[in-house]
């Protein structure tokens, strides 16, 4: 009987574990005006009914694996997860030149930046498995930078989280227009933002009156949420465990604040 028992219940393990690793993923093609982009979708087919999603946005060198991986991890977490592609379908530079050359087309043409996330976010909101009404985006490093953007230009979200990402606009007024509450996880001795660009983004979202959370985590640089980045903090780009993991706890609370 004891036997039984003990073979039932590592059947319902089995089984609750398996519904709980569900995890389905697909690449989806999408348009932005005539450029074909190509996103990243990742949820628990195992949860039925609409639920809240979340739109990522890629580092400076587009989707990879560590864009896919916290897609999972969000999907694991019962959101779905959207990456969103910035550069369009088949354009994932290979080189730092390559993804600076790419990134600068479009943190010079900031209007095209927005574009481009706005499509992803209409791609996310009409999913049929998407609580409309319950989205936040978060972005890393140019991610970072773009779902600011996003907010800045006064898209439907109920919040986005920059992870290392720049803090400098050319359009401050555009606070105005934000609807979001916003979380900004930032490394203390990032040195690619400057003090001045730190300081005129709290200018700019004081003024603004928008509801922000800044979290400046210490010993932290650039890329610090990304394992690949190394650890070597001299380069300016390096890894920090701690960081990551309070980041991230970070981002979960502002998720059940703004979703509850």
């Amino acid at each position: 009987m004891k036997k039984h028992y003990f073979l039932l219940i590592l059947f319902l393990m089995a089984h609750l574990s398996t519904q709980a690793q569900q995890i389905k993923t697909q690449l989806v093609e999408y348009k932005e005006g005539t450029t074909t982009l190509e996103g990243f979708m990742a949820y628990d087919a195992s949860k039925k009914g609409k639920r809240p999603a979340v739109l990522v946005v890629h580092e400076w060198t587009g989707i990879n694996d560590y864009t896919k991986k916290r897609c999972e991890q969000l999907a694991q977490m019962g959101y779905v997860a959207f990456a969103a592609d910035i550069y369009g379908k088949g354009i994932r530079p290979q080189s730092s030149q390559q993804a600076g050359a790419e990134a600068g087309k479009y943190k010079n043409n900031v209007p095209l930046l927005r574009s481009r996330v706005a499509a992803a976010l209409a791609q996310l909101k009409k999913q049929p498995n998407v609580d409309a009404s319950k989205v936040a985006a978060i972005g890393y490093c140019f991610g970072g930078t773009t779902v600011l953007e996003l907010a800045r230009s006064g898209a439907d979200v109920a919040g986005v989280v920059s992870f290392h990402g720049g803090l400098g606009t050319p359009n401050p007024a555009d606070a105005a227009n934000i609807k979001a509450k916003v979380l900004v996880a930032h490394g203390a001795v990032d040195p690619f933002v400057p003090k001045a660009e730190l300081d005129g983004f709290l200018k700019e979202m004081n003024d603004a009156n928008v509801d922000y959370q800044f979290i400046a985590y210490s010993n932290a640089v650039h890329s610090f949420t990304n394992p690949e980045a190394g650890n070597d903090n001299s380069k300016g780009a390096a890894y920090n465990a701690a960081a990551d993991r309070r980041s991230w706890e970070a981002m979960k609370q502002f998720f059940a604040e703004i979703f509850k």
